[in-house]
């Protein structure tokens, strides 16, 4: 073969995401108190996880990372997939699923977005949804935040950092990233100046927050992450 037939074939998005998903494990956090959750570790997360790269980002195409904290247990803990529960897994990205019918607060409120951006297909042509920490973190049965103890998130850190790193290669866009919640942005912002990751960061209010105790103006949260995405 001579040396002008050689191509080098781009790797999709999809496909180095994938890889990544599906290999991560499961660290030891001895004496924190804490478990985690890693949905990779099923073959069926694995499977959905699969179906769901390739559906939504088998191109090249960058995209504007919005960042969130670490998932819900009903959320992505459950499903693998980011602020995407089993409800909006079936009915929204056209994935059937044997992970129930409950529906998680941050969900609803990211699919209205979605919905009002138009659509999965264009929403995720532009946007990757993610978060800090990959893993689900619980404590007394109940969802727990990396940042809620500092003995957990210094003990998460260079976790967090790898993470990132890793997920960046993905294909982010370099000039703008979308962080979640106050706390995780400025606890990430420390971060980016270090590693210089991105070279803005938009805080936006927290899914869960605006659904706990802002419902009523829903609008207008929604109009604001819509603004922030299509800055």
């Amino acid at each position: 073969m001579h040396s002008w037939q050689i191509f080098i074939l781009a790797v999709h998005f999809s496909s180095k995401a994938i890889k990544y998903f599906c290999n991560l494990n499961t660290p030891t956090l001895t004496g924190s108190g804490v478990e985690l959750i890693n949905p990779y570790e099923a073959d069926n997360v694995k499977e959905i996880v699969k179906i769901f790269y390739k559906k939504f980002y088998n191109n090249e195409n960058e995209r504007l990372f919005i960042i969130g904290i670490n998932p819900g247990r009903f959320g992505g803990g459950l499903t693998g997939i980011a602020f995407t529960d089993p409800v909006a897994l079936r009915e929204h990205c056209g994935i059937e699923n044997t992970f129930g019918d409950r529906e998680e607060l941050s969900s609803k409120f990211v699919y209205r977005i979605i919905d009002g951006f138009g659509g999965v297909k264009k929403f995720f042509s532009r946007v990757f949804l993610t978060a800090l920490y990959p893993f689900a973190i619980i404590k007394n049965g109940k969802n727990y935040n990396y940042y809620d103890e500092k003995s957990l998130s210094d003990l998460l850190r260079l976790d967090m950092v790898q993470n990132i790193r890793e997920q960046i290669k993905f294909g982010a866009r370099g000039d703008l990233a979308i962080l979640l919640g106050k706390k995780n942005a400025d606890y990430f912002s420390t971060i980016n100046d270090e590693q210089n990751f991105f070279k803005k960061i938009t805080v936006l209010e927290h899914p869960r927050y605006i659904m706990q105790y802002k419902l009523k103006q829903i609008d207008s949260y929604i109009k604001k992450y819509l603004e922030a995405i299509n800055n």
